[in-house]
């Protein structure tokens, strides 16, 4: 399983990496980080593939993915 690693105070909350994910592990949060926005967040304990689309897609490179083998997708 792969570990999704989200910067919160980079994180503007557009929701492109909540539609981009396949199994639907991200979502929009409940707390607003130091910027005024409410950053995702992610169920950890999902089946994430690794597949790194949500760190791919996001505009403000505030995910990186991490696989198994500890090595950064994005």
């Amino acid at each position: 399983m792969a570990k999704i690693e989200i910067d919160q105070d980079r994180c503007k909350g557009c929701g492109l990496c909540t539609i981009s994910c396949p199994k639907a592990l991200i979502k929009i949060g409940e707390e607003i980080n130091r910027q005024g926005y409410f950053y995702v967040v992610w169920d950890a304990d999902g089946q994430c593939t690794g597949c790194a689309l949500c760190g791919e897609i996001c505009p403000d490179v505030a995910i990186r993915v991490w696989r198994d083998r500890g090595e950064s997708k994005t």
